[in-house]
């Protein structure tokens, strides 16, 4: 076992808990995708975040334009050249998401036992009585009885950011709802949430597409967050429409689970999506809260047997206005690893955060603190009960140089590829130690020029744990030979 690997079975001494953390040259192996947005689109702040351990740049397109992120992508770039970190960019999409239009951006004062009406008419100003909402399909969704929540951005659980609304009466295209916690909303937009209610609204919506169209192309997005996944068919319609929209074939989807639909039907969605996103936000608000961590466990062990990153999110809600997250938050970024999570998302935090930079450097600290004593010869063994006999050749090699390099105590594994699929699936074994990811650009013609490939495939290791990725440089004249042997 690695000399800082420890298991939870042994025991280990309370002073040592004292003992400040040795630095290491890799970050956490457990990968941060933070969200850019006002509080963290200058070049000065993406820079902090980058320095801090965020991988991947997450691009909210439920709010805003796509001029206003391309700015803060621009400052992304900037940031990247200039403190030489990679980082991938991830664009999520607005998707079945119902909002409340809030166009007078006045707060808004909600106090519990009144009335409220949620109205389809976008023109009405929203008020107390009074929500106008984008979805003229809900008074035929819901009944009497029925939960709906409400807040800014996502729901972030405390009683004066987010309202509690149940379902009174429905009066044609309205819905009156009796208000059950007293709240202000603040801001232009606020996410509306449906508890176990069906929406018939499309996954990926024309808006969506627009967006990925131009945006998406433009900047060659590396990874694409489709909200609301409900089924497998939403996953292969995204692939068919990114396969049309030329270098974006290579886009790897992450669905995201955010309902009960997505999670009755997540076995099929994980066949067909790249990677997983546990939006713990909207499903643990139609999860009862002692079921919330049985899907989180069932859900990340089902990601990490089929090798498939898993990301989970909403973990230090409390950091939006903190410096320090509480002990619950601390000890649920340490569980998400040992639960065996690829990623942690930050979304409010680093978006409108007063702390983002502070936040990522907290999270990526309490990950490499729960790496050391996540217990990987049980992991190992598990995985490769799980795969079974006969393996594959790739399999058997990449389960192969874990066990060896553990055996030997090597500081890191080096693996040449050109699909990134070896190093992804030596990553799934979960060694202690990093694992440099070499990318060997691919010689590719279009019957008019020659161009070199492997930008996707280094970023898109960026949310895989424990891969630290490297670009080769395809004017080495062992590389040239190489390329042209295979001519």
């Amino acid at each position: 076992m690695h000399s800082t690997h420890l298991l939870l079975e042994e025991p280990i001494r309370m002073a040592s808990i004292l003992e400040p953390s040795k630095a290491s040259f890799f970050p956490a192996m457990t990968k941060i995708v933070g969200t850019l947005g006002p509080k963290s689109r200058s070049i000065e702040v993406i820079s902090g975040c980058l320095k801090a351990g965020m991988s991947v740049a997450r691009f909210d397109f439920s709010w805003h334009d796509p001029a206003y992120h391309q700015e803060t992508l621009e400052n992304l770039k900037a940031a990247v050249k200039l403190t030489k970190k990679l980082c991938a960019v991830m664009l999520d999409t607005v998707g079945a998401e119902m909002q409340v239009v809030n166009k007078s951006e006045k707060a808004i004062s909600l106090e519990a036992d009144a009335i409220v009406v949620l109205t389809p008419d976008e023109g009405q100003e929203a008020s107390s009585e009074l929500l106008p909402i984008n979805f003229d399909g809900l008074s035929k969704a819901v009944k009497k009885g029925d939960t709906i929540f409400i807040g800014q951005y996502l729901f972030t659980g405390s009683e004066t950011t987010s309202v509690w609304l149940e379902v009174s009466e429905v009066k044609g295209d309205d819905v009156v709802c009796v208000i059950k916690n007293s709240a202000t909303l603040a801001g232009s937009l606020f996410t509306l949430h449906g508890s176990q209610i069906r929406i018939g609204l499309p996954t990926l919506t024309d808006k969506d597409k627009e967006v990925i169209s131009t945006w998406g192309v433009q900047n060659k997005i590396d990874f694409l967050s489709l909200s609301y996944t409900r089924h497998a068919e939403d996953v292969r319609q995204a692939r068919e429409f990114l396969s049309k929209l030329g270098d974006l074939y290579q886009t790897q989807i992450f669905a995201k689970i955010e309902n009960i639909e997505g999670l009755n039907h997540f076995d099929e969605i994980l066949q067909e999506a790249d990677g997983i996103i546990l939006s713990r936000g909207n499903l643990g608000i139609d999860l009862p809260p002692e079921k919330v961590f049985l899907f989180q466990k069932a859900a990340l062990y089902k990601c990490n047997m089929a090798g498939k990153p898993a990301v989970v999110t909403r973990v230090v809600d409390s950091m939006t206005d903190n410096l320090r997250p509480t002990r619950a938050e601390a000890t649920d970024v340490a569980n998400a690893v040992l639960d065996g999570s690829d990623a942690i998302l930050l979304g409010a935090e680093t978006l409108r955060g007063l702390y983002p930079v502070e936040t990522i450097s907290t999270v990526g600290k309490i990950c490499a603190e729960a790496e050391k004593v996540f217990n990987q010869d049980m992991y190992f063994k598990k995985t490769v009960k799980y795969v079974g006999e006969p393996m594959t050749h790739l399999e058997s090699i990449a389960s192969s140089a874990v066990r060896a390099a553990i055996k030997v105590k090597a500081s890191v594994i080096i693996c040449f590829t050109s699909s990134g699929r070896a190093a992804r699936l030596i990553a799934k074994y979960r060694p202690t130690m990093p694992v440099l990811s070499v990318v060997i650009p691919r010689l590719k013609t279009n019957q008019l020029k020659w161009s070199f490939s492997g930008a996707f495939e280094a970023r898109q290791s960026l949310i895989v744990r424990g891969l630290f990725p490297m670009l080769a440089d395809p004017r080495h004249p062992s590389l040239q030979a190489h390329q042209m042997s295979r001519f």
